[in-house]
């Protein structure tokens, strides 16, 4: 069903967000994108096609009223590393964050937020893992609708990885693995993932409180790929690690984008 207002994706300028408001734009949704102050030029073709602004999910003040009149806010943001010289720590990167969305979003009267978390495998930080069942269970007490997104690893399609995680991806779709724990592990596509979130997005009578890497490979399969718009392709491995906000490893590729250089107040 086609929202009637537009969705807010978070991460604006990185290689996950801008798919997601890629697909997005291919199923016909109104999209608005939040990129960090100074990357707007890593945008590209998406700041003729989407609203976008400039704001800093660690800085409350600049979240104001940036998701009026939207019906639901796609939070992207967060990191598997930390920087304790910095001061950034996994609760920091991920809590936090997800804290100031879910505060915009009833600031602004949004009562859906969609939350990129993390599903419980073996190779994810216990660190990282709690920040992000703390940002869920937070979500929940503000009392907003929340579809909680238990996320895989994520790879980009092209770039080279190991083969126990290859392995792990081809299992993980193949029955009845793939209706076990390990579909809900195995690493995936980020284009198969941006296609998930947007039919999640545009559901407007999604009622499935979490959703795991079965749920959106299956929900993928139903529109055609949106690579990132106005290209004939997905952005290639150069490209993705050129958006800076990405450290993309050979078996993973981290959400969203970490903060400024400045350490946290």
């Amino acid at each position: 069903m086609r929202p009637s207002r537009g969705i807010l994706v978070t991460g604006g300028g990185t290689f996950l967000g801008d798919n997601i408001a890629a697909a997005l734009l291919a199923l016909g949704a109104k999209v608005s994108l939040l990129a960090r102050p100074g990357t707007e030029d890593k945008l590209g073709p998406l700041t003729q096609q989407t609203r976008w602004s400039t704001a800093d999910v660690w800085n409350p003040a600049s979240l104001r009223g940036k998701a009026r009149f939207h019906s639901a806010v796609i939070h992207t943001v967060g990191s598997l590393t930390a920087d304790p010289a910095r001061g950034l720590s996994l609760h920091w990167l991920n809590f936090v964050s997800a804290r100031n969305v879910a505060n915009m979003c009833v600031s602004d009267g949004v009562r859906r937020m969609i939350l990129l978390s993390s599903a419980n495998a073996p190779w994810i930080s216990r660190d990282y893992i709690r920040a992000k069942r703390e940002a869920e269970d937070y979500i929940r007490r503000m009392g907003l609708s929340a579809s909680i997104i238990r996320a895989p690893l994520l790879y980009a399609p092209g770039h080279r990885r190991p083969l126990f995680y290859r392995a792990l991806s081809l299992l993980g779709v193949l029955p009845p693995l793939s209706w076990s724990y390990l579909g809900r592990i195995a690493p995936m596509s980020a284009d198969a993932f941006a296609r998930g979130i947007a039919q999640i997005a545009i559901a407007a009578d999604d009622d499935k409180a979490i959703h795991y890497a079965r749920d959106l490979r299956r929900l993928s399969r139903r529109g055609a790929a949106s690579p990132i718009t106005g290209r004939g392709d997905s952005l290639t491995t150069a490209e993705a690690e050129s958006l800076g906000a990405y450290a993309i490893l050979d078996e993973d590729l981290p959400f969203g984008w970490s903060p400024s250089d400045e350490p946290p107040n």
